[in-house]
């Protein structure tokens, strides 16, 4: 059985619902390893992309680690590791 992960793609179409897309950024570009703050995302934009994430994955993203998710890539990886067990 396999479990829905978040793509680069995915999260690409959540941050345009949640704040759009500011004037310069290319997200359909290099985005991985880019700033959300570079990205022209505001704090408010990222607290409904956080709650548009856990609507459509089922996870919880509390505010300290939301804060701490400074790029998509470790975003991605903190929704990833609530949705696949982890070796202990």
């Amino acid at each position: 059985m396999s479990v829905r992960q978040l793509t680069l793609d995915e999260l690409r179409t959540i941050l345009r619902t949640s704040g759009g897309v500011e004037e310069g950024v290319d997200l359909d570009g290099d985005i991985i390893d880019a700033t959300f703050e570079e990205l022209g995302y505001d704090s408010l934009a990222l607290l409904e992309a956080s709650t548009n994430i856990e609507r459509t994955f089922g996870v919880r993203l509390d505010d300290p680690t939301f804060r701490d998710t400074a790029t998509p890539k470790a975003l991605m990886a903190v929704v990833n590791s609530q949705l696949v067990p982890q070796d202990r």
